[in-house]
């Protein structure tokens, strides 16, 4: 089965471990950092979604004009726009971009980030408003005649698009979170379940409940898993430990040069999403997992989204995360701490590798199947 990788589309140069160089909005920043992934190897690029960040979809725009050969996933808050305007937001983009749009819809985790944009509804009221949300896009875009919607979040009649998405497809909906709610709304709804990188069992029971939840709900077949990592590769494993450390001073270094915080979307203690919990009490347990699976990244990041690195050589970090395809997961998200350099050093080292070694897998696979296949007796002669 195919292996997709996602990378990050961002209009500076800005990380955990060092202020952007670049200007805070720098188009040619951003199309620099596409074009390095389109030409390494990576399948779609994420444009994120903040508060007090650049508007997405615009951004998604301005790269489906200028950069043709890779896809754009739109990361989205249910919160922002009503969902028959987002239906049409996201068909015009699939339209511009020949095909090449996917959606990933964020309920958000942190109450006073959500607050900032004018949202009051408590954790639970937004899954359930986040999966109303999915459920109008998905009709607005299949049907044909208009219809009517009344449900406790979103009321209306009498609506349709006449521009649906390209070609008559259905973009891709992704969905991640680690709470109860998170599972039974993406499971029922996404065609893919993102979560972040953890240690290899604790993403197999990450796994087996969106199943049991996809199940539940009548899915067949489950949502495919993307997983998220921080990949920080060198030559050899003595160089890679050496420069993880040199990632975690600078991490620390920022952190106290700011006062002992980095973002404004994500506090450094005490977080309230599920998935951040989960990735500090991991941390809390154990600095490294799996060989390669570092935490001291999350740990010193307050657990602040995909935040678990992957320390080692390319082919260590490749047999990592073909471990993670093993488990299930068919999209490998991976953003080093030098976005730009980062993303070709991976694309050109670690892409090739995973892939060639999903493709050894799907060859044994076949020969199995081969193998077991009846004899077929020969037709009497006539």
């Amino acid at each position: 089965m195919p292996v997709e990788f996602l990378g990050i589309a961002t209009t500076n140069d800005q990380s955990e471990t060092s202020a952007r160089s670049t200007r805070p909005f720098d188009l040619g920043y951003l199309e620099r950092l596409v074009r390095a992934h389109a030409d390494n190897g990576w399948t779609r690029v994420l444009f994120a979604y903040g508060s007090s960040g650049p508007e997405p979809a615009a951004l998604a725009a301005h790269v489906a004009a200028r950069v043709p050969d890779i896809e754009l996933l739109l990361a989205h808050r249910p919160n922002v726009s009503y969902p028959t305007y987002a239906a049409k937001t996201f068909a015009t983009l699939d339209q511009l971009s020949g095909g090449r749009l996917s959606v990933h819809f964020i309920t958000g985790g942190n109450d006073h980030e959500q607050r900032r944009e004018g949202d009051t509804l408590t954790k639970d009221e937004r899954y359930a408003r986040t999966q109303e949300y999915i459920q109008v896009v998905k009709q607005a875009w299949a049907s044909d005649e208009p219809f009517d919607h009344h449900g406790p979040f979103y009321d209306f009649d009498d609506f349709v698009l006449d521009t649906k998405p390209f070609e008559g497809r259905t973009p891709t909906i992704s969905f991640g979170g680690s709470s109860d709610a998170a599972y039974r709304v993406g499971a029922a709804e996404a065609d893919i379940y993102a979560v972040w990188g953890e240690p290899l069992d604790r993403t197999r029971e990450q796994i087996e409940r969106v199943h049991a939840e996809a199940a539940a709900a009548g899915r067949t077949p489950p949502p495919r898993i993307h997983a998220a990592f921080r990949p920080i590769v060198a030559p050899t494993t003595e160089l890679a430990w050496e420069k993880a450390h040199r990632v975690l001073d600078r991490i620390e270094a920022r952190k106290a040069a700011a006062g002992g915080t980095l973002s404004r979307r994500h506090p450094i203690t005490s977080p309230e999403n599920a998935g951040s919990q989960r990735l500090l009490a991991i941390a809390a347990a154990g600095e490294r997992y799996d060989d390669v699976l570092w935490t001291a990244t999350a740990k010193a990041t307050g657990g602040a989204g995909n935040s678990n690195a992957l320390v080692g050589t390319p082919e260590d970090v490749a047999q990592a995360l073909l471990a993670y395809y093993d488990l299930g997961v068919r999209v490998i998200s991976a953003r080093g701490y030098d976005l730009l350099d980062d993303a070709i050093d991976f694309g050109r080292y670690v892409i090739p590798l995973v892939r060639e070694g999903v493709a050894e897998r799907d060859a044994r696979a076949a020969a199995a199947a081969r193998a077991d296949e009846p004899a077929v007796a020969d037709e009497p002669a006539a």
